[in-house]
């Protein structure tokens, strides 16, 4: 296993809440790179002559992309210094963003999203460092505030991209993100402290290998990978066909109108940033088995949007409470595990989540076709079931605070 040998002073103080901040916003605004296509390819279809049916290969090439970096890009912050990693994936990001912006032929486009993809994943090298460089005591809500940014990127990605998209077209989509993402390569450059980790000599095909066996000797990590991709596939469930029921009639909202209800998902993510303190004091087990329940029981709400919005948005906040709230428990808990580890650890971990999120989206709008939002909504709480009755049958029987322990 590669040593994990901080040599920076500043990670025995803990991070500061403005640097816990801008990684948040960092991370953020790197996953919503590769959400914000989602609304714009009817745009991308028009102004590339494209067919509506095959306009959807901008998405898998890009979730493509993610998925290659996770498992090649991502387990490299436990071989080589973080900070170089992480600046150099955030400036190549820029330079993928400005191709796909300025694009011409079709083919360029799918070159440059799935480069978007592979680099998106920077967001993972982030809250590995986080983890390194926060406060033992307060890390798992120091990896909650950080990853919360996440969520409400993934949620304002629509959004966002909408309101630009009918102010200047889909291109100025991602030259504004091109630029911001530049600006905030140099912010980090600024913020990130200097060699946060000594480069190790472990090969590089040691490094993918050990990603496997860390599962094999990890039950935590199996077990909580499992919850991941279970949680991840309700959110794209939800979030997924939610667009079908509320601009069919007799609703008919606009795309402006529907990207609100990102909004009362946000405050969901936010306000579950506070389960990383209650993780923080060993009760981890006992968290995600209160957020799983309400992940359950917001449904019944949200069954009601055809009818009336606002139960709806109730539920909506209490969906993406109780999916945030497992996730952050998640990495909360299998970062003590490994600390040596951590970025091949989140590399795993991602992994499952992507599969969650993939195949959630594909059954979605399946299940919508058949038996239209009642369905959607009965397969999103047969999933969430399925995840409460798999924690309870693997929770762990005694909890204790969690201890961050080295070694491999």
């Amino acid at each position: 296993m590669v040593p994990e040998t901080e040599i920076n002073t500043s990670t025995e103080k803990g991070l500061t809440p403005a640097i816990t901040l801008l990684f948040s916003i960092a991370c953020g605004l790197s996953v919503a790179s590769v959400y914000v296509a989602q609304p714009l390819l009817d745009a991308m279809a028009s102004d590339f002559g494209v067919d509506a049916g095959s306009i959807g290969i901008v998405v898998t090439v890009t979730q493509i992309g993610y998925a290659l970096g996770l498992i090649f890009l991502v387990p490299l912050g436990d071989s080589i210094d973080r900070r170089r990693l992480i600046l150099g994936q955030s400036a190549l990001s820029a330079i993928a963003l400005a191709i796909v912006a300025s694009a011409s032929d079709f083919v360029v486009l799918l070159m440059g999203m799935a480069a978007v993809g592979l680099l998106a994943v920077v967001v993972q090298s982030l809250v590995a460092l986080t983890a390194t460089l926060a406060d033992p005591a307060h890390r798992g809500r120091t990896v909650g505030t950080v990853t919360s940014g996440v969520v409400i990127g993934i949620l304002l990605a629509r959004f966002v991209s909408g309101v630009l998209a009918d102010i200047g077209g889909w291109r100025l989509v991602y030259l504004t993100l091109a630029a911001l993402t530049l600006s905030m390569t140099a912010l980090l450059a600024w913020s990130l402290p200097r060699h946060s980790r000594e480069e190790a000599p472990h090969s590089y095909a040691k490094l993918l290998w050990s990603i496997p066996l860390l599962f094999v000797r990890e039950p935590l990590l199996r077990v909580r990978a499992v919850l991941a991709l279970l949680i991840f596939m309700t959110f794209s469930i939800f979030w997924t066909a939610m667009v079908l029921p509320l601009s069919a009639a007799p609703l008919s909202l606009s795309h402006t109108e529907i990207g609100l209800f990102g909004l009362a998902g946000m405050a969901g993510a936010i306000a579950a940033s506070g389960a990383g303190r209650l993780a923080d004091r060993g009760l981890g087990e006992r968290i995600s088995g209160l957020a799983l329940a309400l992940m359950l029981v917001a449904w019944l709400p949200i069954a009601l949007m055809q009818w009336s919005i606002w139960p709806a948005i109730i539920g909506i906040v209490a969906l993406d409470l109780a999916i945030q709230a497992v996730h952050v428990t998640n990495q909360s808990m299998i970062f003590a595990q490994r600390p040596e580890a951590r970025s091949r650890l989140v590399a795993g971990y991602m992994v499952f989540y992507s599969a969650g999120s993939a195949t959630g989206a594909i059954a979605s709008t399946t299940v919508y076709g058949y038996a239209g939002w009642p369905g959607v909504c009965m397969l999103g709480a047969g999933v969430s079931a399925l995840a409460l009755i798999f924690w309870a049958a693997t929770r762990r029987r005694e909890e204790c605070p969690t201890v961050v322990t080295g070694g491999a």
